[in-house]
């Protein structure tokens, strides 16, 4: 096989690739067996036709065909891997000759990362914020805590905040009752919120069998948004009591024996926590730098498929809760200040920009650093991914290969490592201007010997599993 690269413009190249016919005889010869089995020729028991009869029957170019379209794949896989070409995307491919007998040419146009220096992250200075857990974040935590072990007692006083009520609510338009503003037993914790705007108010003070009315706008049902008179009627109050933090707290919320051991441990990963979130702002302020020195084009027609798929995915998500763009930008609006649908839409390209931007430069990282994963590196994301989804890793390992994501997983590892790489040539310093380690979270530096050549940085990884590929 022989090969030529043409750079049609600083993202897409062109692939001529010259096969002899010799690496056709495997798949013609596979070709024709299958061919053989599938056709039906008087005189010939299904499954051995002659080739001759087959091509005088169905054609020599089927078959020719069916070969070509089984070498294709690797030939253009090793084409792409001579020139050492960073690839985005399936290639557009055409068949320019076929010579029976002598040699196969075909055209492969494919998008490609473009070429660029790699920003230099030693003078890049990011701020994090302290670690520092105050006395009263850590007593916040200690009563979400003893919320969850509070118990509830009936009480026969009128409701206050933090109490428990069972109530009923009757919603009224021009005196008549509205089917779908009404509803019985509902319980209510005065305070939480996430209810009807005015029902913590009109319930305030109400003892059990008391009621009271209040004008409010209501939040669902068919008359939703509409101003209406509603009743709620109370029909129990319970206080909430919450647990004293003592020794037998502990044993009961934690895994500790004494109420110190607990506080202790909960400052600790409080602590870890503040660390963590160090880590992940020095990540982002790292890569943002870096797309900020780093000056590349970009594959049109990546950028278009990209900034549609994501508009497709916002409609998809508003349709199945019945909202527009403007009523979605009216009532929740979508973190960006944004005023306009046309505005809406522009901070959902510029996402996508940031993003194909973003995977570029990590991509070239990875390959500029030569970083390598291995197949700790992919039991780990499993793992994390089994508990983010609430999962096992068995089932994260089958998703994996169902849906063919391994080359989409090791992209996410090898990324992540080329971005630790980056946050240690930069100077992480925290809101006091002091200097903050975070190495103990950062994946270690290869030795020399350990790094791998410039490519996809692939390992063989194999899984343990009974069960085949269903790629």
């Amino acid at each position: 096989m022989s090969s030529t690269v043409e750079q049609l413009n600083p993202t897409r190249v062109k692939l001529t690739v010259v096969i002899p016919f010799a690496d056709l005889t495997p798949a013609l010869t596979k070709a024709y067996r299958q061919i053989a089995s599938q056709v039906t020729i008087p005189g010939f028991r299904k499954g051995h036709v002659p080739p001759a009869i087959i091509d005088q029957r169905v054609g020599r170019m089927a078959v020719l065909s069916e070969a070509i379209n089984e070498v294709l794949p690797d030939h253009y896989g090793r084409a792409v891997a001579e020139h050492e070409l960073a690839v985005i995307g399936q290639p557009q491919v055409d068949l320019t000759r076929l010579e029976d007998g002598e040699e196969v040419e075909f055209t492969a146009e494919v998008d490609v990362r473009p070429e660029f220096d790699l920003p230099d992250f030693s003078d890049v200075t990011v701020t994090v914020p302290t670690t520092e857990v105050s006395d009263e974040a850590v007593q916040e935590r200690v009563d979400l805590l003893r919320e969850r072990f509070a118990e509830t007692h009936e009480v026969d006083r009128p409701a206050q905040e933090g109490d428990s009520v069972t109530m009923s609510l009757v919603g009224r338009q021009n005196g008549e009752d509205l089917a779908d503003a009404t509803a019985d037993d509902v319980p209510y914790v005065i305070g939480s919120g996430g209810m009807i705007d005015g029902l913590d108010e009109a319930v305030t003070g109400l003892s059990a069998g008391e009621s009271a009315t209040f004008e409010t706008e209501l939040v669902g049902g068919e008359h939703e948004g509409e101003k209406a008179e509603v009743t709620v009627t109370v029909s129990k109050v319970d206080e909430r009591v919450l647990p004293e933090v003592d020794d037998d707290f502990a044993q009961l919320a934690s895994s500790f024996d004494t109420a110190e051991e607990m506080m202790a441990d909960l400052r600790e990963g409080m602590e870890r926590g503040a660390r963590l979130n160090q880590l992940t702002k020095a990540r982002d302020e790292v890569l943002d730098a870096g797309l900020e020195k780093a000056d590349f084009p970009l594959p049109e027609d990546l950028v278009a498929s990209e900034i549609q798929a994501r508009k497709d995915q916002v409609n998809e998500q508003l349709g199945r809760i019945g909202m527009t763009v403007e009523r979605y930008l009216d009532e929740v609006g979508d973190g960006e200040d944004s005023s306009t649908p046309e505005e809406f839409w522009e901070n959902i390209e510029k996402a996508a920009l940031k993003a194909i931007r973003s995977q570029m430069l990590l991509s070239a990282m990875a390959d500029g650093y030569s970083v390598q994963i291995s197949n700790e590196d992919l039991t780990s994301l499993i793992l994390q991914k089994a508990q983010r989804s609430g999962s096992t890793p068995e089932q994260e390992i089958n998703h994996m290969r169902e849906h063919n994501h391994l080359p989409e997983w090791t992209a996410e590892i090898r990324h992540s490592k080329a971005l630790d790489q980056a946050v240690r040539q930069a100077t992480v310093v925290d809101e006091a201007g002091d200097p903050v380690d975070l190495s103990e979270f950062l994946a270690p530096v290869p030795a020399p010997a350990e790094a791998a050549p410039a490519g996809d940085g692939f390992v063989s990884i194999p899984l343990d599993t009974d069960a085949p590929a269903e790629d």
